[in-house]
């Protein structure tokens, strides 16, 4: 059984993804063939009021808050096209911390935050405001970026490149995490900062070109003494350090990024069905749906898209009971979201390869060829080990400590 949302927000979201696949799937090839990004997808993302899915419905909003149902959505989306799902999914990140940070502004009655979270919430919601996360960099990882905020007389000054900058062709925003020196010569910090698109010293690379996920937008930016003013950076922490916020960030913002995977991976057992069905072969005396190896293999694929789907929402159901109760979890707890992320990361990206892998041999040499769909989805699944975090080299020690009770400390 696929996922299905819980909340009412949750199926608010997925209602109106469902209704984009269509129209996303049509555009797919065309743009992964020039590389180029669906710009219109996001014309009719602002539309339907998918961008604002977490924006509170009082400011304009769908009013989403469950993180399973956040999973399902893209899920429903990469059915489309998997580029537009993954970029999707990190504006949504974003702006649920956004969300976020309104209600604990709320609860403390800070006047002045509230006005700035409502106001880009309202932004978000009408569609004027789009925002992409960016915390890659060549060279280095998520808790040591290289990317520097130097204090200046009136603000930040910020230099330094990131790359994998997903959905920056329609941003208006970016947000991306810095190191901090200490003025007092302590240890640096580690910040996040906002950084308008368009602000002097922002040199985007126009650079993406890649195997798979072509029509993300995926490009690098270079940041050479960007200005921005004080309230634009947040520090969070210690450099090279986890600690409970910057680890349940991490593990909220990439978690739902699975389910981009998963719906490569439906979408690939849609196209095995329906070519096993219809492809004929005089030996079997009409369609190939009749072969007990094509038989075989799709049975290979539904119990490993049956793991996969149990896995992710496992993971996430967990994570939303443990926010509903614990919002701030202490750092055990919080290593152990990531595990849990992580285990399911490694099960549904695993099994999706494998999933659009038998799917193509269901299909037969056709779906070798660049203008089959499946061609295009077997480069699109490749790109979910290498999402950060943690790499295939990585997380399986990451897990292993956890287990061990020897988590790093950065």
């Amino acid at each position: 059984m696929q996922l299905e949302p819980t909340t009412a927000g949750g199926r608010r979201f997925v209602e109106i993804a469902e209704a984009h696949i269509e129209a996303f799937r049509a555009r797919a090839a065309e743009h992964d063939r020039a590389g180029s990004f669906p710009s219109e997808n996001f014309d009719d993302l602002r539309k339907s009021g998918a961008v604002g899915a977490f924006v509170p419905e009082d400011l304009g909003g769908l009013g989403l808050e469950s993180v399973q149902d956040w999973s399902t959505g893209i899920e429903r989306i990469a059915r489309g096209d998997p580029s537009t799902a993954i970029a999707l999914n990190m504006h949504l990140a974003v702006s649920r911390n956004v969300a976020q940070s309104l209600r604990g502004a709320q609860a403390r009655g800070d006047a002045e935050a509230i006005a700035r979270g409502e106001g880009m919430l309202g932004a978000v919601a009408s569609g004027q405001l789009l925002i992409c996360a960016t915390a890659t960099e060549p060279g280095t990882d998520f808790l040591r970026p290289n990317t520097t905020a130097t204090p200046t007389a009136d603000g930040w000054s910020i230099s330094g490149r990131k790359i994998f900058v997903t959905m920056s062709p329609v941003a208006n925003l970016y947000a991306l995490n810095v190191r901090a020196p200490d003025p007092e010569g302590g240890p640096d910090r580690m910040g996040f900062a906002f950084v308008p698109v368009g602000t002097p010293g922002v040199v985007p690379q126009d650079d993406w070109d890649a195997l798979g996920m072509r029509a993300s937008g995926s490009q690098s930016i270079v940041l050479e003494d960007c200005r921005v003013p004080t309230g634009s950076v947040q520090l969070v922490g210690t450099w090279g350090e986890w600690n409970p916020g910057v680890l349940m960030g991490r593990t909220l913002g990439n978690v739902s990024l699975i389910g981009a995977f998963l719906g490569i991976a439906e979408r690939a057992r849609e196209l095995a069905v329906a070519g096993a069905r219809k492809t004929t072969k005089p030996k079997y005396d009409g369609a190939i749906a009749g072969a007990s190896g094509v038989q075989h293999l799709l049975g290979e694929i539904d119990i490993a898209l049956a793991a996969a789907r149990a896995s992710l929402r496992d993971a996430t159901a967990a994570i939303d009971t443990l926010l509903a109760h614990n919002p701030e979890p202490d750092l055990e707890t919080a290593h152990g979201c990531m595990r849990d992320y992580q285990c399911a990361k490694w099960t549904v990206n695993q099994n999706a390869i494998g999933i659009v892998s038998r799917a193509m041999d269901v299909c037969g040499g056709g779906a070798f060829m660049s203008g089959h769909e499946l061609s295009r989805l077997y480069r699109d699944v490749r790109a979910g080990p290498f999402m950060q975090p943690f790499s295939p080299t990585e997380a399986r020690e990451y897990v292993g400590r956890i287990a061990l009770g020897l988590p790093p400390k950065g």
